[in-house]
């Protein structure tokens, strides 16, 4: 609606200001001519007039075109300021103590969400325990809710009925920013910002020490590519990582995870978008970054999840199926199903190649 008023604002004033113009000059030509005729008025007093109308006029032209992007401007500044004073809908309950130091003991008890009290259930009774140090793996469709889970545990949404807690404690009730702190998140479209690689290592912890973001770069596997920069750690990152490409930008998403030294830990199917040769690079970082931690994975290929503690297949909000690899392929057809199609995609891909 906004667009529609400054494409209507701008329509409208710029013929007016064009049509004042050409009736000036026309009006300077009739009436200029006509005195010129009666001996009144040279052809040079004539040229010079209308070349002083020129003058006049186009200010004005650029007066109208300064209007329309006013008009612009106000109307993205009224969206923006709209953003800003958005209030949050999942704040702190008044007097909500920290979150101590975690062991990393997750359970979702009856979790049922749905993203409007009126609207339907998005998760329905989704009930399991991850014990500190397993790997979680979450399968299942687009839409079956896999990503719903992995969002309530640092709340950013609550849920709707049930209860998802830490070690015991209940994450609606202690304060958002010592949960957070306590959770590593790996997702499949990587937020960099504008600085340095060093910056955005330490994003989640600014005041880590040289030593200290070079070891997680190590341990990523970033810092070779960091160091044949010719600025090193004080590269600069464009807005959203752009002079990155996608593996280099995922490692230092995981060199970001392991400074943080979190004891849970979420992993957004974090190497769907790369080749094969940086997913064996991406993946040995995430083997390391996993190790010790309770760890969520979402995943699109079961190769990547083979050997997680327990593995959750999901279908329209509910768990299907869970245990190991083994196990569910003699118990879940939907699970059978998914990784014999992918091995028929991996054998096609590999006679292609």
């Amino acid at each position: 609606h906004q667009q529609i008023t400054v494409a209507r604002v701008f329509s409208f004033l710029f013929p007016v200001i064009f049509l004042i113009a050409n009736i000036g000059q026309a009006a300077v030509l009739y009436f200029g001519g006509r005195q010129i005729l009666a001996g009144t008025l040279t052809i040079g007093e004539w040229q010079k007039f209308s070349l002083y109308l020129i003058f006049v006029f186009f200010p004005i032209g650029q007066l109208g075109f300064i209007i329309s992007q006013m008009s612009q401007a106000s109307a993205s500044a009224h969206r923006i300021f709209e953003i800003l004073d958005a209030s949050n809908d999942v704040t702190d309950r008044p007097g909500a103590p920290a979150l101590p130091s975690v062991q990393g003991n997750v359970v979702f008890d009856d979790v049922s969400f749905r993203y409007f009290n009126s609207g339907e259930n998005v998760l329905t009774d989704i009930s399991f325990a991850a014990a500190p140090g397993e790997t979680v793996a979450l399968l299942g469709s687009t839409g079956s809710g896999k990503t719903t889970i992995i969002n309530l545990i640092p709340r950013f949404y609550d849920v709707s009925d049930g209860a998802v807690r830490i070690d015991g404690y209940d994450v609606r009730e202690v304060t958002i920013e010592s949960l957070r702190r306590q959770i590593g998140i790996v997702l499949q479209e990587t937020n960099l910002f504008t600085g340095t690689i060093r910056e955005n290592i330490a994003f989640g912890r600014p005041d880590a020490g040289d030593d200290e973001v070079i070891d997680a770069a190590k341990a990523a596997a970033a810092h070779d590519f960091i160091m044949s920069f010719p600025d090193g750690y004080a590269t600069p990152v464009g807005e959203r990582g752009t002079t990155l490409s996608g593996g280099q930008k995922q490692r230092i998403a995981i060199a970001r995870a392991l400074l943080l030294d979190p004891h849970i830990l979420i992993l957004d199917d974090s190497t769907s978008s790369v080749d094969v040769t940086t997913e064996v690079a991406i993946q040995a970082a995430l083997d390391r970054l996993m190790e010790g931690r309770t760890s969520f994975v979402i995943a699109q290929r079961i190769s990547t999840v083979l050997n997680a503690d327990q593995i959750l297949v999901l279908d329209k909000g509910r768990v299907v199926a869970r245990g190991k690899h083994a196990e569910l392929m003699e118990e879940s057809p939907i699970y059978a199903d998914i990784y014999r199609s992918q091995l028929v995609e991996d054998a096609v891909a590999t006679t292609a190649a």
